[in-house]
């Protein structure tokens, strides 16, 4: 299939995504907890399944899956209420002016997610302190946002888009490793926090990646979510990937 053929989504047709995200960060359970534990509390693997988990049940309790922007709304009032600390809140606001931005909307595109991705990046930096190089979920986020831009600018496919995305993700996650601590409580340890990543960098690259390949599936006319083979069935959980 051509990249002209289907450039655009349904959003009725996406709760999908939702769906995905709910798994792998299930399944990433115990790998984001063992590397919050490195320099933190060791419970944010254990916050974010519980917070996804409640999303899930909302999303059962419904009877037939909604669409993306409905979707979403759900899992940031579940993050909201579910998960303590700084990340409820942040990725709560992340989804929900992701939600607000697609909701007016039928179809999603490459220019509208752009808008929905900026919009729920620039909630994150707005309830929170963190800038690029503090060792946080914005090494990932902005990374990734400027990897889709750049995408964007040359005219490239929502597919190649959100391919550029993933590995702009997972660039700044990985680049974590590298960084000395300097918000939150890890700040404490100094250049103790050098040399491992930060357990929020990896959940947001797990959570874009479960996005960008749930979307690419959609495009190609894959089922995705509940009852199809979607990403997070085809998705290694990081332990596995070293």
């Amino acid at each position: 299939m051509s990249d002209s053929v289907a450039d655009s989504i349904e959003m009725a047709a996406a709760g999908s995504v939702v769906v995905e995200l709910i798994t792998v960060i299930k399944a990433n359970r115990q790998y984001l907890s063992e590397v919050d534990g490195a320099i933190g509390d060791g419970d944010h693997g254990i916050n974010m399944s519980k917070g996804f988990s409640q999303c899930g049940e909302r999303l059962a309790q419904r009877g037939e899956l909604p669409s993306l922007p409905d979707a979403l709304a759900d899992l940031s009032e579940a993050l909201m209420e579910g998960i303590g600390g700084s990340m409820g809140p942040l990725y709560g606001s992340f989804f929900l002016d992701m939600s607000e931005v697609l909701s007016k909307h039928a179809l999603l595109d490459k220019h509208l997610f752009h808008r929905a991705l900026v919009s729920g990046i620039d909630a994150v930096q707005t309830i929170g302190d963190a800038k690029v190089g503090d060792k946080t979920l914005i090494d990932t986020l902005d990374p990734a946002r400027a990897a889709y831009e750049k995408a964007l600018d040359h005219d490239d496919s929502f597919r190649a888009c959100l391919s550029a995305m993933i590995a702009g993700a997972e660039a700044g996650m990985n680049s974590t490793r590298e960084l000395r601590a300097r918000v939150g409580r890890a700040s404490r340890l100094g250049d103790r926090s050098i040399g491992v990543l930060d357990a929020g960098a990896c959940s947001c690259f797990l959570i874009l990646r479960s996005m960008g390949e749930t979307l690419t599936l959609l495009l190609a006319g894959g089922a995705g979510g509940a009852g199809g083979t979607g990403a997070g069935e085809r998705q290694q959980t990081e332990e596995q990937r070293g």
